[in-house]
């Protein structure tokens, strides 16, 4: 076998054989840590730090030292441990304890930072920073009081305006972070949300409240499927997260439900599928889009069943909770077109056309248009009382009756004000009849168009000689009768 050189089996750090000269050693490698740290380069700082620590693991101020260099590197778990080390070595090394205070102070526990500032202050009552951190333990404690009421109260708001401030003094705790990110959640600022999920995830992909916070996200966005999967994984690394298990049952039941009513909804089986929206509707107030949906789909079962006001109702609810849902508008609009609300139709087939400026919508918006400025005239049909589809036949005799029933002989015996209300009615009906038995003026009053001005009628664009009709309705009535 070829010998092997010696000296490549040797270190090449000079060997140190006694205490003292260990200690020199350590010192120099603090006294070069220092000088990285003065330059503010932490990591070099850190690694002569770790050099002293090795030649002399039983000196405080070496952990002390990395401690403050970790802080900088924003590493608070690792700080805390060489703080905690350092005062563990010596109970009397303030700096150890002041420092210990700050990571535990930046992790988020301020009560621990509250005994470790308190100890520092037994040691050197006028340590000004000392007394300073004590008051920010002390405004972080109030600030988790008051987000934890917030809570409580469903403030979600008051809960993130707590937290911003709380993170502005315990910049690494994770807790803070989720929870801020849970309440921008529960307020639909989704993309806020998973972004700082996102980030807690990055430097630790197994933090289950990190993972439930994702898929509460998708959850609320409607995507149920990938939600699902995120509450699983954090099932997965906390089988006993509570809120992710409640979170994860209450999206399968909605799904479930939904599916099912949509189902049903398919079948014709319009009464099935009405209940099972509502079913649907009773499991997550919380959840504002997927409500939304369902709250439409329940107002399109309810068309179908002739709940029309209910449908209604059921529209402007899914558009207080998604003011940007164009099926909802449209869906009420023309459940408005079907109970002749033609003022609030054309406004909400604007809002559509608006925001999506197609020529569906368009068309839409001009038929209610249309609707609008035909109902501002006077209707003939319900003046004769008949449908808007009744045959010549059904006209002619749903005049007779109501020329008989307003004639002005009929009411010569009246108060003037009675006989001056039956002459003008009886004006009507001959004015009605005159344009529904004239098949072009009634294609053109069917169309909303106003009629030529052939000394006829006045009905919203149709002119009139009182005279002349009045001699006509009479003459014309003469003939019925005989």
């Amino acid at each position: 076998m070829a010998a092997v050189d010696i000296d490549v089996l040797l270190d090449t750090e000079p060997q140190i054989h006694n205490q003292d000269d260990l200690e020199r050693q350590a010192e120099g490698f603090k006294e070069q840590g220092n000088a990285f740290y003065s330059k503010k380069d932490y990591s070099e700082a850190f690694n002569y730090y770790t050099k002293a620590i090795d030649a002399c693991p039983t000196n405080a101020s070496y952990y002390g030292n990395r401690a403050a260099t970790l802080m900088m590197l924003c590493r608070f778990r690792e700080a805390l441990e060489d703080s905690q080390q350092s005062v563990r070595l010596n109970d009397c090394f303030m700096k150890g304890h002041l420092r210990e205070g700050k990571c535990h102070l930046s992790l988020g526990n301020a009560m621990a930072a509250n005994r470790c500032f308190q100890k520092v202050l037994e040691m050197e009552p006028s340590n000004q920073e000392a007394q300073q951190e004590k008051k920010n333990a002390t405004a972080l404690l109030e600030y988790e009081r008051m987000a934890e009421f917030g809570f409580e109260k469903r403030d979600f708001r008051k809960v993130v305006y707590c937290m911003d401030r709380a993170l502005a003094l315990a910049s690494a705790c994770h807790r803070f972070k989720i929870l801020k990110s849970e309440c921008l959640a529960l307020l639909g600022r989704y993309p806020e949300a998973q972004s700082v999920a996102s980030d807690i995830l990055r430097m630790d992909s197994t933090n289950a409240d990190a993972l439930y916070v994702r898929g509460l996200c998708l959850y609320y966005e409607d995507c149920i499927d990938k939600a699902v999967q995120f509450f699983v994984q954090a099932l997965r690394m906390a089988p006993d997260h509570e809120k992710a298990r409640l979170a994860c049952r209450n999206a399968k039941a909605l799904k479930s439900k939904k599916e099912e009513g949509n189902q049903a909804f398919k079948n014709n089986n319009y009464e099935a599928a009405y209940q099972l929206y509502t079913e649907a509707l009773k499991i997550d107030p919380n959840n504002i889009k997927t409500n939304a949906k369902l709250y439409c789909n329940r107002a399109t079962a309810g068309a179908k069943l002739n709940k029309l006001n209910q449908a209604i109702e059921d529209c402007t609810s899914a558009i207080k909770l998604d003011d940007t849902y164009i099926k909802a508008y449209l869906r009420r609009a023309q459940c408005y077109m079907d109970t002749e609300q033609y003022e609030e139709a054309v406004r909400d087939y604007e809002k559509v056309y608006q925001t999506e400026k197609t020529s569906d919508h368009k068309h839409l918006l001009k038929m209610a248009q249309l609707e609008l400025k035909k109902s501002k005239r006077k209707d003939y049909y319900k003046v004769l009382g008949v449908g808007k589809n009744a045959t010549d036949d059904e006209i002619k005799k749903a005049y007779r009756k109501r020329a008989l029933m307003h004639h002005p002989d009929r009411h010569s015996a009246a108060t003037p004000e009675v006989q001056k209300e039956e002459e003008k009615k009886f004006k009507e009906v001959g004015e009605a009849f005159t344009v529904l038995s004239d098949p072009k003026k009634k294609m053109r009053y069917d169309n909303g168009h106003d009629l030529d001005d052939d000394g006829s009628f006045d009905g919203g664009g149709l002119k009139v000689n009182s005279e002349k009709l009045l001699l006509y309705c009479q003459t014309l009535h003469t003939i019925i009768l005989t």
